[in-house]
């Protein structure tokens, strides 16, 4: 038997399920994310060169709400593909696209660390908030490479460090602790902000072959009417934080959900509750 083999596999597995959990939650509250992402998506596709015609791969894309915008931005005569490692979630991306009137969408089960796609297909390529959950993102940028063809710019978006998102750094040490687990280190590969520590993910970018490349720091604060509607956001929608608190039973679960609550308060204001969010966007060019 093949123990590495095997523990990457249950890996995988468990990550599919977790999104596979958290699809309809994600789905539910697009609207929210589509106004908290709008401007840092549009720098996104701007700075991957994204324009009509293109055939674009969206990585780890979700239930799509990017897709949507992409496909209107290369029309009938361009082609998105959307791939994300969940079944679920992909079949509302093709939902949406489908309602939106969208027919220049596919979708592509895969693991961003095996994309399964040909090699030189892709004008383009943008992966919103996903890079940062692979457990290797240096081999998922390789995937990216070797799919997009001469020329073609890829950019990702992922969180800052925990300095600048202290409602995850909330979110998830206080998770942790409920849990009875050790603290862990912010950038150890998969988590919220594992590639935020400074530089780090512009040398993976060159690692992969990429040359050109270069980050941007955005600030995009997440406005919500009040703590306890972001915090259903975060029920709903996050799976991280959804993972860790799995094992608990539901009143220990209550218990985490109130002192994230008492700490997320910091955050209300009178013109409602505004959480920082500080982004990166990195692109590279073939």
């Amino acid at each position: 038997m093949n123990i590495a083999a095997t523990l990457v596999e249950h890996d995988i597995d468990s990550t599919r399920q977790n999104w596979d959990a958290a699809a309809a939650g994600w789905d539910k509250h697009a609207p929210a994310i589509r106004a908290w992402l709008r401007p840092s998506t549009e720098a996104m596709f701007n700075m991957a060169g994204v324009v009509s015609g293109q055939t674009v791969l969206d990585l780890a894309a979700g239930a799509g709400d990017q897709t949507l915008d992409l496909a209107e931005r290369v029309g009938p005569q361009g082609r998105v593909v959307a791939s994300d490692i969940s079944e679920t979630i992909l079949d509302l991306a093709a939902l949406n696209a489908a309602r939106a009137g969208h027919g220049n969408v596919d979708t592509h089960l895969a693991d961003a660390e095996h994309l399964d796609v040909p090699d030189h297909v892709f004008d383009a390529a943008v992966c919103r908030l996903g890079l940062m959950f692979l457990p290797n993102p240096l081999a998922g940028l390789r995937q990216v490479y070797r799919a997009l063809k001469p020329d073609g710019r890829f950019c990702s978006m992922v969180f800052s460090g925990p300095e600048q998102n202290p409602c995850l750094r909330i979110l998830m040490s206080t998770a942790l602790r409920h849990a009875g687990l050790p603290p862990r280190d912010p950038f150890q590969p998969g988590g919220l902000v594992s590639l935020g520590r400074p530089g780090a993910i512009d040398a993976l970018f060159e690692d992969a072959g990429f040359t050109a490349v270069a980050t941007t720091r955005l600030d995009a604060p997440f406005r919500m009417p009040t703590t306890q509607h972001y915090l259903t956001f975060v029920r709903d929608a996050a799976g991280p934080i959804l993972q860790v608190l799995a094992p608990l039973s539901q009143e220990e679960k209550a218990a985490a959900w109130s002192e994230m609550a008492e700490q997320l308060d910091a955050f209300q204001t009178p013109d409602g509750w505004i959480g920082p969010n500080t982004l990166l966007l990195t692109v590279g060019r073939k």
